[in-house]
């Protein structure tokens, strides 16, 4: 029933790299602020939550910023990467998330800017049969 994902090997380099930069916005290493959490988002942001509810750029900013409040533990595991060009500098990458009592596919697509990755858009969907 599932497709078999193959990253084109022309990608290796970018997979590798976007591998590194998810889960978005859980990398203390890469900025807790405000700022940093906008820096790494384009201005048209926008995600569709694993309820199916979509957010604006601000509102993820104003949860990314209370979340950053309150400092978590969590361990969370990333597995299944898949990463395909879909226009020129911008690539959508695609994995499983293992949060423990929760799985979901996460879908990301990052645009390559001359300031670094920039998040265009974000999508968490719940797996209920695993």
């Amino acid at each position: 029933m599932e497709p078999k994902l193959i990253t084109d090997p022309k990608l290796s380099d970018i997979l590798n790299e976007l591998k590194q930069l998810e889960p978005i916005f859980h990398h203390p290493e890469l900025g807790t602020t405000r700022q940093d959490f906008e820096k790494m988002m384009d201005d048209s942001f926008w995600e569709v939550g694993a309820s199916g509810n979509r957010y604006s750029r601000d509102y993820v900013l104003d949860v990314l910023e209370k979340r950053s409040e309150n400092k978590s533990d969590e361990v969370w595991k990333t597995k299944d990467f898949h990463c395909l060009e879909i226009v020129r500098d911008n690539y959508l990458l695609t994995y499983t998330l293992d949060q423990g009592e929760r799985i979901t596919r996460r879908s990301t697509i990052w645009r390559r800017t001359d300031s670094g990755w920039k998040i265009v858009f974000h999508q968490g969907t719940v797996v209920e049969n695993r």
